[in-house]
């Protein structure tokens, strides 16, 4: 855990340095009201959970767990409820599922939800025809409708983003701990356009298996009502820090370590496109005591991937902090090995995984930005591969994906084509894979493990 008193200096305040990917708002005393108000809110979670979270990830770590980070590219104000929660929560148990019984390790499951608003953008502004206006950054900074009403920056976003996400952990918490997450369901996890599927008759089978293993516990004596790890589950939640004004609003001192935590989600991670050694960025995170992540795209270089360690993990506490590799699949092996040797030499103890979905994105031939179900398989397997050849621990996967049958990535066993895209393209911004997709995904991961462990 960390502790109170540090060897390191502390790290500088992140206003005094430049904070990429910022909106341009109108109104500066507008988002001070804003924030001022933010401040006074409950936090969304408590620094316990997030101390919880470092534990669990320091398992992985160690190589003695996996991580499965997953869900939607970017939350929408306009197609939030219940339902959709409950979906997104459900693939991600059924891909855990997989996983675990296929690994016969803990995973270690934290959803892109509950704060996945604010998005990255390469270009500030986006032309249509002769029409060019702000880009859109995501429900919480601006609407997403091609309309100059619509595209500026409104603080009051924020607000809406807060309340969306403290109603969402409410129903996660509730449907983590009060059933639906007992191992006894595994077989209503299914979503309808899944089961007469290939993959849901695999995970069928799987499911079949626990189900046997249950009763066979029980034939032998062991009370199964009264362990709670086969009834309920731990689950995190998670988004990329981009608007440091909201997380700072959102930060609280912890009164039992005096530590300062970002209330905002259990972890937090830092964007290929923020993770400047001297951003502001890169200090707010090293401020606070959450365990957090950070992109790791081509360009990086061991030195600066190690500066990066030591800035954000100065005490080299395990679980703290995650790598996350976004590559693409022609790059990955070539490009992670190095990677690895530094941080493992370095020392390091850092939990490694896998974005798949980020190095894979290209415009089809019909001008939808897409992603090949194969060349996100492929970047996972060449994860997989280049720690296996550096001795280190694949600690897991970190990938977009949505409940529903969406049309928005490209192949999968249930092949979807460039003239399909349209069909159900629905993102707010970036591709995911549907609930299809998705399953395929862990039971490709979950033949790594095994290989991994035959090994």
């Amino acid at each position: 855990m960390l502790t109170a008193e540090r060897d390191t200096p502390p790290a500088p305040d992140w206003r005094t340095l430049p904070a990429a990917q910022q909106p341009d708002w109108p109104d500066d005393a507008h988002l001070r009201r804003v924030t001022d108000e933010l401040a006074q809110l409950p936090p969304l979670v408590v620094a316990a959970e997030s101390r919880d979270l470092t534990s669990a990830l320091a398992r992985v770590a160690e190589g003695q767990a996996f991580l499965l980070q997953a869900g939607d590219c970017a939350e929408s104000f306009s197609s939030f409820s219940a339902e959709s929660v409950r979906r997104r929560l459900q693939v991600i148990l059924q891909m855990a599922v997989v996983l675990t019984y296929s690994s016969g390790v803990p995973t270690v499951k934290i959803g892109r939800i509950a704060g996945q608003f604010a998005k990255p953008r390469s270009s500030g502004s986006e032309t249509i025809g002769e029409v060019t206006l702000p880009s859109f950054r995501g429900h919480i900074v601006n609407g997403d409708a091609f309309d100059t009403d619509s595209r500026v920056p409104d603080p009051d976003r924020l607000l809406q983003a807060y309340h969306q996400s403290a109603a969402t952990l409410n129903l996660l918490r509730s449907l983590t701990r009060g059933g639906f997450a007992d191992l006894n369901q595994v077989h209503s996890w299914t979503q309808t356009f899944v089961t007469g599927t290939a993959q849901g008759q695999q995970y069928k089978a799987l499911a079949d298996e626990i189900g046997r293993a249950l009763r066979f516990m029980t034939a032998c004596g062991v009370d199964t009502s009264s362990l709670p790890t086969l009834h309920e589950t731990d689950f995190f939640t998670s988004h990329e820090a981009l608007l440091l004004p909201f997380e700072e609003a959102l930060t609280r001192v912890d009164p039992l370590t005096g530590l300062r935590y970002a209330s905002s989600a259990h972890t937090i991670w830092i964007g290929e496109r923020t993770r400047q050694l001297d951003g502001a960025h890169v200090a707010y995170f090293s401020s606070v005591a959450n365990p957090v992540g950070c992109k790791v795209g081509p360009t990086a270089t061991p030195e600066e991937v190690v500066e990066l360690c030591q800035a954000l993990n100065p005490d080299r506490v395990p679980g703290r902090l995650t790598l996350i590799t976004r590559m693409g699949a022609a790059r990955i092996e070539d490009g992670l090995r190095p990677l690895l040797r530094a941080v493992r030499d370095a020392g390091h103890p850092v939990v490694w995984a896998c974005d798949p979905m980020h190095g894979n994105t290209f415009t089809s031939e019909s001008g939808r930005k897409t992603r090949r179900v194969d060349d996100i398989l492929d970047e996972i397997a060449g994860f997989f591969r280049a720690h296996e050849a550096e001795g280190t621990w694949a600690g897991g996967v970190h990938v977009e994906l949505t409940s529903d049958d969406v049309t928005e990535c490209l192949g999968g066993s249930h092949e979807i084509l460039d003239s399909d895209l349209a069909t159900r393209y629905e993102t707010v911004c970036d591709p995911r894979l549907n609930g299809r997709q998705s399953l395929d995904l862990a039971f490709r991961v979950a033949e790594k493990l095994r290989e991994r462990a035959a090994g």
